[in-house]
């Protein structure tokens, strides 16, 4: 993975410190143009990965990627997956049978179909869950997709109603379908880091807040470090400005001491911002088309 990461969370209305500056954000990028002039922003500063959900609007996102592959040669995406308010939506736009055909991929249709029933019929889990996965992987076809992450809502819900086996579910369908490597993003590192060890995944890829005072760092700040100690896990850090609380260069330095981070994801919406940021990981770090550790 590279080393500095680009997210979607200012595109998209989510702002941890201001409910005012998030709707603004939202205003402003309703239009796939104004992401395009962020993302164009990111990509010319040498930051070639855009680590996002499955929103409606990425599938435009992706289709501007796909229309130009010389422009955008090294573009690639880590999805982040599912996103809950598009199942919503498709079924009030198009009623539940319209929105099974309206997300579901183009390719093998109906033997998609076929599996996804016959999953429902007998309560097989695993075939609903693969036919959502490529409900979900749907938009990015064509485009450049080495990681895929579930979402930390999904994940963390089946931390809580104990269906583990998911977990190991998407990671082979993943692996084997999409030759990805499976991701996960959580707000409970240590927790989730041992579930997935028990279900045989060494050294997973999990994102989760990292930051020097513990924002956000549900299970406990010396349980992440002593998990990044470990070699265990391979962490990409967000929130490591802990949402504007510690400076950005006390953060970026802190976070390069870490044993286990591999890389860092941050949002921004101004090129200042984005600028910022990539000049302190190349002091700290290096240049950031590759690993920190």
């Amino acid at each position: 993975m590279d080393k500095l990461l680009f997210g979607d969370n200012q595109f998209f209305g989510v702002n941890h410190m201001s409910e005012e500056k998030a709707r603004a954000q939202a205003m402003r990028f309703q239009r796939t143009d104004a992401i395009m002039d962020v993302l164009d922003v990111a990509y010319d500063v040498g930051i070639r990965t855009f680590m996002c959900t499955t929103h409606d609007q990425i599938s435009e996102v992706a289709d501007r990627v796909r229309a130009d592959p010389v422009r955008y040669s090294d573009f690639q995406f880590y999805p982040c997956m599912p996103y809950a308010h598009k199942y919503a939506n498709a079924v009030t736009d198009h009623g539940m049978l319209g929105a099974i055909r309206h997300l579901m991929p183009n390719d093998g249709l109906f033997a998609t179909a076929l599996a996804g029933t016959k999953a429902l019929a007998s309560k097989e889990m695993d075939g609903i869950a693969r036919a959502m996965i490529d409900m979900e992987m749907k938009m990015f076809t064509g485009a450049k997709t080495p990681v895929v992450f579930i979402q930390n809502v999904f994940a963390d819900l089946l931390i809580g109603v104990g269906f583990h086996r998911a977990f190991r579910i998407f990671h082979d369908h993943i692996q084997e379908k999409y030759g990805a490597e499976p991701a996960y993003i959580t707000m409970n590192m240590p927790l989730l880091l041992d579930i997935l060890e028990k279900q045989g995944i060494e050294r997973p890829i999990i994102c989760s807040n990292i930051n020097k005072i513990g924002f956000r760092m549900s299970g406990g700040y010396d349980a992440y470090l002593d998990a990044l100690k470990s070699g265990r896990v391979r962490a990409v850090a967000m929130s490591v400005y802990a949402s504007g609380a510690i400076p950005a260069d006390e953060a970026i330095h802190w976070i390069s001491e870490l044993p286990g981070v591999e890389s860092i994801v941050f949002g921004a919406s101004s090129a200042g911002n984005i600028r910022g940021t990539k000049a302190l990981v190349d002091k700290y770090i290096g240049g950031t088309t590759q690993c920190l550790n």
